[in-house]
């Protein structure tokens, strides 16, 4: 199918695209730190105010009806996580799963009973708007899928996505593996202590994985690369996963966002190429497996 893109208005589309996914990304967060000062309390929901006028600018003007898939879905993705914010700040909640005695298993047990909703709900506002699993990547996908060249990675026509996948997956955990294990010291007692918790935290790894590949990838690549075409929306993907790690990524920083950006990038190529989620899923479990393997370290070492 033609990308609108290419059509008249498509600058506008562009434009809108980026300027909307900017200031409802964590850059208005890191801009605050950047003055000094801690974002106030309220910006959350001045974002998902913001994204309920962008939503009604779409219904309004007509050169923006086509971003109307992707603002509905965005609004639903803020309001749950605003919500699932707020179950998670409330005493009753905090009482019983970040207390000083809770298990490592219970602790993050408790982040993702609220990140598994926030993920129920993005997905159900997909098969609103798409009623087809497979139009929202909600599938295995065909991992035999070509793997589309890239010069400057070395990747060359006949890579196949069911080698690929584990061939890039490895390298990013290896990399992760690196980097987090030169800030972390490690002791013989505290990795003895933590063997226990390795099946733990797989589990949690693996629900990040697809999570994240929910309402980070499937949310924005099923309703914005027919209308922006392949190119535009990896970069906006890419660019809105790396913001969302600057600050809380492992590493943070610019390091956090170059990385988590640039396997953003990948991980959404490898949905497009591949039709489905098993691929991306897979690149993204694997350096997350080794992150939910150091937290658990980290847990025994309170």
């Amino acid at each position: 199918m033609k990308s609108s893109a290419n059509f008249s208005g498509g600058g506008l589309l562009i434009a809108s695209a980026w300027a909307f996914m900017l200031l409802v990304s964590d850059l208005p967060e890191i801009v605050w730190g950047w003055l000094g000062s801690k974002a106030p309390g309220w910006l959350p929901w001045a974002q998902v105010i913001f994204i309920a006028l962008f939503l009604g600018l779409c219904l309004a003007w007509r050169k923006l009806r086509v971003l109307l898939p992707f603002a509905f879905v965005m609004l639903v993705f803020f309001l749950a996580l605003r919500l699932s914010a707020g179950v998670g700040a409330s005493p009753w909640w905090r009482a019983r799963f970040n207390g000083p005695d809770v298990s490592f298993f219970t602790g993050y047990l408790g982040a993702f009973h609220r990140d598994i909703v926030v993920a129920l709900a993005v997905l159900a506002a997909l098969w609103a708007l798409k009623k087809r699993r497979r139009d929202f990547f909600l599938v295995k996908g065909n991992v035999d899928a070509a793997v589309g060249p890239v010069r400057w990675l070395g990747i060359r026509a006949g890579e196949r996505w069911r080698t690929f996948m584990w061939i890039f997956g490895l390298a990013a955990g290896f990399i992760v593996l690196v980097a987090t294990a030169l800030s972390v010291k490690i002791s013989p007692a505290a990795l003895a202590k933590a063997v226990p918790l390795l099946p733990a935290a797989l589990l949690f790894a693996a629900i990040n994985a697809f999570t994240e590949e929910v309402y980070f990838r499937a949310s924005f690549l099923s309703t914005l690369t027919e209308v922006l075409g392949k190119n535009q929306i990896l970069l906006i993907s890419a660019v809105f996963f790396g913001l969302a790690h600057w600050i809380y990524g492992s590493p943070p920083g610019l390091p956090g966002f170059l990385m988590t950006g640039f396997l953003a990038w990948f991980m959404g190529k490898a949905m497009l190429e591949t039709r489905g989620m098993l691929a991306p899923w897979l690149i993204h479990f694997i350096p997350d497996a080794v992150i939910f393997c150091f937290y658990a370290l980290l847990w025994t070492g309170r």
